[in-house]
């Protein structure tokens, strides 16, 4: 397939950063196929958010600073939620059940125009959505990244 944009959902960030058990190596095998690859890595403003939530409620600092290092790196694509963005989303809860962060991500997938939205969110990783890449959990992405 070439080159991709792979489009991360926020829980793959947090188990990298926070080393979660069970899906940390996961994460880094994912990560090294994509470099390997040369894949391009983007996520969204929300990402950047809610990552950031609870480092800042327990004031840890240095968390705070480890993620904003990684998500503020050049190697990751910050999508923003813009108008495009904005209408994507309104299109998506319009014809879909699905709940409004969940929403905002996918209609920055969209406007990044990803091929793929890895994802460890069972909920999302089964839809199959007109305009949305291939969404998978992230115990399937070996299916569709070389490694």
């Amino acid at each position: 397939m070439g080159v991709m944009k792979v489009f991360w959902d926020t829980n793959l960030f947090i188990y990298l950063i926070e080393e979660t058990p069970n899906s940390f190596e996961e994460v880094i095998s994912l990560r090294k196929a994509m470099l390997k690859n040369g894949d391009q890595l983007a996520t969204s403003t929300l990402t950047v958010g809610e990552v950031l939530v609870k480092p800042i409620q327990e004031k840890a600092t240095a968390l705070v600073e480890k993620y904003k290092s990684l998500l503020y790196s050049p190697s990751i694509e910050i999508i923003s939620f813009s108008e495009a963005a904005a209408e994507k989303y309104a299109e998506i809860r319009a014809t879909l059940t699905i709940k409004p962060p969940d929403a905002v991500q996918l209609a920055c997938v969209s406007i990044a125009k990803a091929d793929i939205f890895v994802t460890n969110d069972s909920r999302l990783s089964s839809r199959n959505i007109a305009g949305i890449g291939n969404i998978i959990s992230l115990k399937e992405w070996r299916s569709y990244i070389k490694s």
